[in-house]
């Protein structure tokens, strides 16, 4: 991660990162174990403030991020994750006060948002990369501190009388723990209601044996075994994974990327930045060539295997936008190239998905996908000339807030296309596919589009079965566009965000959606009010000796 200055003067964050810059994290490999150690870098944030503590902002979180995706990617030997800290008696103090109360309210908000999506991460690592994460306490965790160990599979804390677990966000700071202590402490370690009250309102945490008896933590060790004892979890962790020891990882070299004036080119990815229409136009290219014969070749092919680079760079130009471009409020998404050869990567990934890299792959479209399902931004896919919307790139229509299909002039007009990568392959936060959420409730139209997976659907079928909003033909199609545009621009950009978040996240509710829903949805709230950002508030008068002035109103 770096700071950017572009050509425009505008100061920029950098999500490209690797192992040899990192100032926060040291990253070590025995096999079949990492340790990920957190030694944070006072001065080494992206604004004034010092990282006291192991305490973390977005430069911390943006590397913990590279070393989730690439231990997956180029260590198949790891089976196990141990997550330490480099400090003596303390883990992490959690999120930096002085960047909190530094920051305006777009950055908090995406900060705790892409830290969540870190931590969502790491738990997939955990259930289905088969790598498995165990945090090791041996201080104090706080706040963010212990939320990064509620992302691990285990929770190891040292019985030494003064190491505990806290999470003092509500006396301390008046704000949530907002990267989702709250919801993992209910839903994924099942702590009772109460005690949650007790430990979320309880400045100085909670040690010792009451922390395993609440659940809180998973085992409590003597400083005297704590080193042996971890090692042998941390084993015993990396002994169930069916990662193979003995394949070839994949480098993921940095990105290729030029940015230039108001366009952001990629290999197969290019960004076009409208201002006046507050529009970014995304245009994804068709694979070249054709996929490996087999799956042995993956690991030849590296990451310009043409699905994980485009999932990487979509990843990344969604991230640059969402932080470096706020007023940016609509993307634009097509793609272009052959159906058919896009429908070869897609076959070839479904033919292999039980071997370890093509699984990785295709686990990263899915998180790129989370991000795009994720974005407070109107997502709209055009289905035009040249389109090539066909299987994991169909999911980008399924998740658009609106679908326009252009009407072709005859038989070789645009088309759609779905395949098995769209009944399930690629799920939701809600744990359902794109589609199922498209239709949840209408069972017989979501039946008749899974059997007519395979074929290609031309405008007049997508919109009579559901997969496109409007088709226009070649006298409307840029009229409608643009009436649309200076529509959506017109609306209040807090309203679009309220409205879209709830439209795309039908059916069930999951962990994962209350953290991205509920959760966030109160601390941009809290965020907002006056006793936690106000001149008065609790995020500036920390650490000040002075009382923050609270409004005592329940709202």
């Amino acid at each position: 991660m770096r700071l950017v200055v572009t050509g425009t003067l505008r100061a920029m964050i950098d999500f490209r990162t690797h192992p040899d810059r990192y100032k926060h994290w040291k990253l070590s490999i025995t096999p079949p174990i990492a340790r990920l150690i957190l030694d944070v870098d006072p001065d080494g944030g992206l604004g004034d403030y010092e990282l006291k503590l192991n305490s973390y902002d977005l430069a911390v979180d943006i590397e913990l991020a590279d070393a989730v995706q690439r231990l997956r990617f180029e260590h198949p030997e790891v089976g196990a994750v141990l997550v330490e800290s480099g400090k003596d008696r303390v883990f992490c103090a959690g999120a930096n006060i002085g960047m909190l109360a530094q920051a305006d309210h777009g950055l908090k908000v995406n900060f705790c948002k892409f830290t969540n999506e870190t931590r969502v991460a790491m738990e997939e690592a955990t259930e289905r990369s088969k790598q498995a994460y165990v945090a090791a306490i041996a201080g104090t965790a706080a706040g963010g501190g212990y939320e990064l160990a509620l992302a691990c599979e285990q929770i190891l804390l040292i019985d030494d009388g003064s190491a505990s677990v806290s999470l003092p966000e509500v006396p301390l700071l008046g704000v949530l723990p907002g990267t989702g202590g709250l919801t993992r402490l209910t839903d994924k370690r099942h702590v009772l209601r109460d005690r949650a009250d007790v430990l979320c309102t309880t400045e100085e945490g909670i040690k010792g044996r009451r922390a395993l008896e609440w659940n809180l933590v998973d085992e409590l060790i003597p400083r005297s075994r704590f080193a042996a004892e971890v090692q042998a979890r941390v084993t015993d962790a990396a002994g169930s994974t069916d990662r193979p020891l003995d394949a070839k990882g994949v480098a993921l070299t940095d990105l290729e990327r030029t940015i230039a004036d108001d366009r952001i080119e990629y290999p197969n990815v290019t960004v076009s930045i409208d201002r006046r229409s507050e529009t970014a136009s995304i245009t994804i290219r068709g694979p070249s060539g054709a996929p490996p014969l087999a799956s042995e070749g993956l690991a030849e092919v590296g990451d310009s295997f043409w699905p994980l680079a485009v999932g990487r760079e979509l990843d990344d130009a969604l991230l640059h936008l969402r932080l470096n471009e706020p007023e940016i409020g609509t993307l634009l998404i097509r793609t272009l190239g052959d159906p058919g050869a896009v429908a070869a990567y897609d076959a070839f990934l479904l033919e292999h998905r039980h071997h370890w890299l093509a699984r990785e792959v295709v686990l990263l479209l899915g998180r790129t996908l989370k991000r795009l399902d994720l974005t407070a931004r109107s997502v709209v896919s055009l289905i035009e000339e040249g389109s090539c919307f066909v299987g994991f790139l169909a999911e980008i229509p399924l998740a658009s807030d609106r679908v326009y299909i252009h009407l072709g002039e005859d038989e070789d007009g645009p088309r759609i296309r779905l395949t098995e990568m769209n009944l399930g392959v690629l799920p939701m936060g809600n744990g359902l596919s794109r589609l199922a959420t498209r239709f949840w409730g209408r069972d017989e139209d979501l039946s008749s589009l899974v059997a007519a997976a395979g074929e290609d659907l031309d405008a007049k079928a997508a919109v009579e079965l559901g997969l496109a909003t409007f088709a226009f033909d070649d006298i409307d199609w840029d009229d409608e566009i643009r009436l649309f545009l200076e529509e959506r621009s017109a609306f209040s950009p807090d309203a679009l965000t309220g409205m879209e978040a709830n439209l795309r996240m039908a059916g069930p509710e999951t962990m994962e959606t209350k953290i991205f829903g509920r959760l966030t949805a109160w601390q941009n709230w809290v965020f907002y009010r006056p006793n936690a950002s106000g001149p008065e508030g609790t995020l500036r008068s920390y650490g000040s000796g002075r009382r923050p002035s609270l409004d005592q109103r329940r709202t």
